[in-house]
């Protein structure tokens, strides 16, 4: 099987785990590494953008000139999109970017991501990582001692402690295993999780 390190809250290595092959030792699928990136940043779009139409700009109620006889090319309304101040023809619309991939596309690549940090010998498994306080210079400290800076920070269950310790640090991301996603461990130059945390990933990839 697949062999991590493993240190304390000092950042100090303490011994080595044993990982499931099956998830930290897994062929890495670019394309679907690809495919699932795309759609998280797709999804998270709020698609908000919108431009008047001629129909919804202020104005252009009368004929500008004549049709005829004025040597000029015939206008309908100052409002048209060839006019200055006139609407925009084709623009945005608010619409929703969302689309949804098979859930066994997001396991594979949740698989290869991690997978693709073991090879690189960028994943950190934290024998007890908890904090009995608020204390952000914790957190400084354990990654101080790993020597990373930027870094994905995951523990088991949601840790209140923990995720306000991080999340001021910058190019530190605090969440736990619940909302774990593909892009997040791909964003992120080292793998911080937690020992408990990379049992309970075993158990929901498995």
């Amino acid at each position: 099987m697949a062999t991590v390190a493993l240190y304390n809250m000092e950042g100090a290595k303490t011994g080595s785990m044993e990982v499931s092959d099956a998830i930290f030792a897994a062929e890495v699928n670019k394309t679907v590494l690809h495919q699932v990136v795309v759609n998280y940043l797709a999804n998270q779009r709020q698609g908000t953008q919108s431009t008047k139409t001629r129909t919804e700009v202020r104005g252009g109620g009368i004929k500008p000139w004549r049709q005829k006889g004025t040597g000029r090319a015939r206008q309908g309304s100052i409002r048209a999109p060839q006019w200055t101040g006139g609407g925009v023809a084709l623009g945005p619309k608010p619409r929703s970017y969302r689309y949804s991939l098979n859930r066994k596309v997001k396991r594979i690549a949740l698989k290869s991501a991690l997978s693709a940090k073991y090879a690189d010998y960028q994943v950190y498994v934290i024998e007890d990582l908890k904090l009995d306080e608020i204390k952000t210079a914790k957190i400084v400290k354990l990654l101080k001692g790993l020597e990373v800076s930027k870094a994905l920070i995951v523990t088991a269950e949601a840790d209140e402690n923990v995720y306000k310790s991080a999340r001021n640090i910058k190019g530190v991301t605090p969440t736990h295993v619940g909302t774990l996603n593909t892009y997040d461990i791909l964003k992120h130059d080292a793998f911080v999780i937690s020992k408990d945390a990379v049992s309970k990933i075993e158990e929901v990839l498995a």
